[in-house]
Parts: C-alpha cells; sequence; structure tokens
C-alpha cells in the first residue's frame, strides 16, 4: 500500500496521519483532492459508520481508504451524545451550543464521568471483506465550565484527573499519546506494519 485517501476534510487529521504513516511510505491523501462527497453516517455505532465512510471513499477513489468516527459519550445520558457528538445541538454544527446543551443535560447530576471513543477503519478496497478495525478510548469527567483554549469540541469541559487538566489544556504533543485518537492510530500502525512484515 503505497496511497491511502483519508475520509474526511479535517486538515488536522491529515497532517496527523501523514506524519504517522510516512515511517511506512505511506502516503494520505485527503478525499477532498478526489471531490469525495461526506458520506452518510446513518448508524448507531462508531465502528459502523467508520467502515461506511472507509467503503464511501474507497468507492470513489479506487483507493485504500482509512476513516474515523470518533465522539463524547457520557455515561449519565445513557452513552449520549455519542455518534451524534458534532450534531448534538443539531444544524448547523457548533461547538458552543454542543457544550451548552451538554451542561443543560448533565445540570444537578453527580455522576460526569464520560469517555471520549475512536473507532478507525481502514478497507483496502470498496468490499473489503476484513477491514482494518481499531478503537480507542480515553476516559475522564465533565465539568460544571469549560477550561482552556487549545482542542476544539468538548475538550474544554472534559477534565482528565490525573492530570487535572482538561483536553484543551494538555499541550497537543501529550494528548496525541493520551487521547482515543492517539491509541486507536498507534494500534493501526501495528496491524499495517505486521502486514507488511
Amino acid at each position: 500500500m503505497k496511497q491511502l485517501v483519508l475520509a474526511s476534510g479535517n486538515a488536522g487529521k491529515l497532517k496527523e496521519l501523514a506524519a504517522l504513516l510516512a515511517p511506512l511510505g505511506i502516503e494520505v491523501l485527503p478525499q477532498s483532492a478526489f471531490n469525495v462527497s461526506e458520506a452518510e453516517e446513518p448508524h448507531p455505532s462508531f465502528v459502523e459508520n467508520a467502515i461506511a465512510k472507509a467503503r464511501h471513499a474507497a468507492r470513489a477513489t479506487g483507493l485504500p481508504a482509512l476513516a474515523d468516527d470518533s465522539g463524547l459519550c457520557v455515561d449519565a445520558l445513557g452513552g449520549a451524545p455519542g455518534v451524534l457528538s458534532a450534531r448534538f445541538a443539531g444544524e448547523p454544527k457548533s461547538d458552543q451550543r454542543n457544550n451548552d446543551l451538554l451542561l443543560e443535560r448533565l445540570a444537578g447530576q453527580a455522576d460526569r464521568r464520560a469517555r471520549f471513543y475512536c473507532a478507525l477503519a481502514l478497507v483496502r478496497h470498496a468490499d473489503d471483506p476484513q477491514p482494518l478495525i481499531t478503537t480507542g478510548e480515553w476516559r475522564g469527567v465533565i465539568l460544571d465550565a469549560p477550561r482552556g483554549q487549545a482542542g476544539f469540541g468538548y475538550d474544554p469541559l472534559f477534565l482528565v484527573p490525573d492530570l487535572e487538566q482538561t483536553a484543551a489544556e494538555i499541550p497537543a504533543e501529550l494528548k496525541n499519546v493520551l487521547s482515543h485518537r492517539g491509541s486507536a492510530f498507534r494500534q493501526l500502525l501495528d496491524k499495517l506494519r505486521a502486514e507488511a512484515a
């Protein structure tokens, strides 16, 4: 595998992934380079949505494709916002409105445990019967008010108890090591190295 398409328009994800896969000699291209439309994400689980997005990009480009689906799962909300994390407060997508709604739903709630979850799916071709799938999880608690300027999404509300910092206060390098996405990517690299050996 010399090239793969990333089923995302997120420049940050592209840069992070390109750096991780460069040592394996794999060039990562954004789906926007091929004018690939956003895939439907109708499924109730992160894994199913990641596979759907990867197959969509592979079908449109003829290249192997990698997709991730990730979000925040809050125990007291039965796992919500879950796969709807980016659009928790509806359209158009808004981190601020999502965070406001999360705080509103958790008002008066003693149990504030939560986890960021990431599912990665890599398909070698659109109909690959054995996608490479990895998942990562990052546990924390939801604060009553945002803290920190970095990160995005729910990061300012997500406290990492061991560090006493939110995901928006942790330096990016450390966040990449600790995070759900970092964990899933490292597992994927191990699988790709094993395949190449």
